[in-house]
């Protein structure tokens, strides 16, 4: 008759699964030891037994028996067989097979002290059914051939210069200063290669600067509607998240000010080109008014342009970095312009931060994907970022028409439908706050995804909307993702 343990070592081996088998036999054993049905001191049936028993080659359990006595986990006796290590003298007996499923139900909680994820996490997963985004780009439009063809144009250029090993952790000298030229010539910044330190997405950027600028207690200034990944970062520093008002113009400064008299303000986080989620753009004066309270109240401002590059109506407006550069921390991606998954975003601001920030990231990960930074540097140089983005907007210019159109013909009466001027998502409100509810409770069991409208809120006043994206959705789909918006809505 056969032990337990044998017939639990023989569930355990699937040559289906892409680890080898002998590697499978090596874990199922030490998993038996762990778990004390295998005792120290005893004897392991014989190589050729075990092979019959598990159905394999008698050389696969020799090489696990080997690997498991050069760890430690057995020992070999000679012809009296393999044994169990004595060298583990807190062995105990089998459990009892209540107290064992208890024991196989713990070893999925963790048994220290930890931050739990949320229940609502911050990343979707790749689940299936019809997603609308919050404005991501169409990755299918970016030509792959180009893409290849920079990575190897970089990849030569590291193995010329010897340059394959750590390096800078601001990025590579190549892209920080197309980045930099990039930014003079098409938003106004004076900056040079010093300014910059690449990151791996906005999110990142900001991430960083949070870690620099905010202590614990101190007050982060914030819209009622804003984006959440942002707000989470300034939570886990320990900041104090204040909200103030927002209008159709961009946030209220008159509120912003009577917060800087109650709290004190370290910094303000603000997406002014294309405010996330609503979409409007942050008036002129409003943004001159927000400058003179930073100086009155010294703080910062935390500029996140996550998607400068998209404006169909005419003409964006300058980043307020470009001339209050000793004010504005100012975050960028090229997510948007390119690919998410490149994830290159990059951060402008006075050399002295940017190093700071260069040490931060060397305590993160040491340095950032070097090839990726040249491969994009070379997208840039040779005009073919331009060259997409010209592409690209176009195409997206037509979508959002497309969309516009769709969401007028299947909610016109239900929402107020607003064509935004630039970026790469709507901003739907609804005048029926029920309505909102229902469209939201019922699009998971038709399939539809999309962020929830609590997402972007700040306070409890704040108004809820759906923010849907545009861009990665072609017509058709866009118009069946719709659909299933206004069949939620019944």
């Amino acid at each position: 008759m056969l032990r337990p343990w044998k017939i639990t070592l023989g569930e355990r081996i699937d040559p289906g699964r892409p680890t080898p088998i002998y590697l499978q036999i090596v874990h199922a054993i030490i998993h038996e030891i762990e778990r004390g049905r295998l005792l120290s001191g005893t004897f392991l049936p014989s190589s050729r037994e075990l092979a019959q028993l598990l159905s394999v080659n008698r050389k696969t359990v020799v090489l696990a028996y080997e690997d498991l006595i050069a760890q430690g986990w057995l020992t070999s006796h000679g012809t009296r067989g393999t044994m169990v290590s004595t060298l583990h003298d807190d062995d105990k007996p089998a459990l009892p097979s209540a107290a064992r499923r208890n024991a196989e139900a713990e070893r999925d909680r963790p048994a220290y002290r930890f931050e739990p994820a949320p229940e609502r996490p911050l990343a979707w997963s790749a689940d299936r059914g019809i997603k609308l985004d919050e404005g991501s780009p169409d990755g299918r439009l970016f030509p792959v051939d180009v893409l290849s063809r920079a990575y190897r144009t970089a990849i030569k250029r590291s193995a010329r210069a010897d340059s394959m090993s750590y390096r800078d952790p601001r990025g590579t000298a190549l892209l920080r200063a197309t980045i930099a030229d990039m930014l003079k010539a098409e938003r106004g910044l004076a900056v040079t290669a010093d300014h910059i330190c690449i990151t791996r997405g906005s999110q990142h950027g900001i991430f960083l600067a949070t870690q620099l600028l905010i202590a614990p207690g101190d007050a982060v200034l914030v819209e009622k509607l804003t984006y959440e990944p942002a707000v989470t970062a300034f939570a886990a520093r320990g900041a104090r998240i204040v909200p103030v008002g927002l209008d159709d113009q961009g946030i209220d400064v008159d509120d912003v000010e009577r917060a800087c008299r109650r709290h004190n303000v370290r910094a303000i986080f603000l997406t002014p080109h294309h405010q996330f989620p609503t979409t409007v753009a942050l008036r002129p004066e409003r943004r001159l008014r927000l400058l003179e309270l930073a100086r009155q109240f010294d703080f910062a401002l935390i500029e996140d342009d996550y998607d400068h590059e998209f404006h169909f109506e005419s003409q964006p407006l300058l980043p307020m970095a470009s001339y209050a550069p000793a004010r504005v921390i100012y975050v960028g991606s090229l997510s948007k312009l390119l690919l998410p998954a490149l994830r290159i975003g990059y951060i402008a601001a006075p050399p002295p931060l940017i190093d700071a920030i260069a040490h931060q990231v060397s305590t993160i990960d040491g340095m950032g994907n070097s090839f990726t930074e040249d491969a994009v540097a070379e997208l840039i140089e040779s005009g073919e970022l331009r060259r997409h983005a010209r592409k690209a907007s176009q195409i997206y210019a037509t979508r959002r028409s497309a969309f516009a159109e769709a969401l007028r013909e299947r909610l016109g009466d239900k929402a107020d439908i607003r064509v935004p001027d630039g970026g790469l998502a709507f901003w739907l409100r609804f005048p029926d706050p029920a309505l909102l509810e229902r469209i939201e409770r019922a699009a998971p069991a038709l399939g539809l995804r999309f962020a929830d409208s609590r997402s972007f809120a700040t306070s409890p006043d704040a108004e809820r909307g759906l923010r849907l994206g545009f861009a990665s959705a072609t017509e058709a789909e866009a118009r069946a993702a719709i659909a299933l918006l206004a069949q939620a809505a019944v």
